[in-house]
C-alpha cells in the first residue's frame, strides 16, 4: 500500500530525506546525464513542502511545493520511481502537489518548469504553456501556469 506525506524538510525523518536526495540524484543527475546542484536551499526553506508518495519505506513519487517569488507557487522536482512509472502515481502526485500549493499558498497562481516531452502530462493535469521552450542544464524545458 502506497502511503502520502507532506512535510516540511525539518519534519522528514532521515530515512526519508535519505530516500528523497538519493532518488532526486538517481533520476535527475545519473539518469538524465545532467550534472548540477540537485539539492539547493529552497529544499529546506521552512514553507516549503516535500510531498512523498512511499511504499515499503520506499519512495516512489515526490515533488515540491514552495514560494517562488512574493506572489507565485510552484511545484517542481516531480519524479517517479523508474519501478513505479506507469502505474498512475504521477496523477495522484500533481493532484497533491496542487492542493498542497493552494492550501499553503492560496490565491496565487502555481508555475511549473516542465520538461517539454512531460508537457501532454501536465496538460492533462490543468497546465497550459507559458512562453517558448528553452534549455536548462541541457534539457528543454517549457514554463506552464495551472489555469484551474
Amino acid at each position: 500500500m502506497t502511503e502520502f506525506k507532506v512535510k516540511s524538510f525539518y519534519e522528514l525523518s532521515n530515512d526519508e530525506l535519505f530516500e528523497v536526495f538519493k532518488l532526486r540524484v538517481d533520476i535527475f543527475v545519473v539518469e538524465q546525464q545532467c550534472p548540477y546542484p540537485e539539492i539547493d536551499e529552497i529544499d529546506r526553506i521552512s514553507s516549503t513542502r516535500h510531498i512523498l508518495f512511499s511504499d515499503d519505506k520506499k519512495v516512489k513519487a515526490y515533488a515540491r511545493c514552495y514560494q517562488k517569488g512574493k506572489d507565485t507557487a510552484a511545484i517542481g522536482r516531480v519524479l517517479i520511481s523508474s519501478d513505479a512509472r506507469g502505474s498512475g502515481i504521477a496523477y495522484e502526485l500533481m493532484a497533491q502537489a496542487i492542493q498542497c500549493c493552494k492550501g499553503h499558498y492560496p490565491d496565487m497562481p502555481i508555475e511549473i518548469a516542465a520538461q517539454t516531452y512531460l508537457q501532454p502530462f501536465y496538460q492533462k493535469v490543468g497546465f497550459n504553456s507559458v512562453g517558448e521552450a528553452y534549455l536548462e542544464d541541457g534539457i528543454e524545458h517549457i514554463d506552464m501556469k495551472y489555469s484551474r
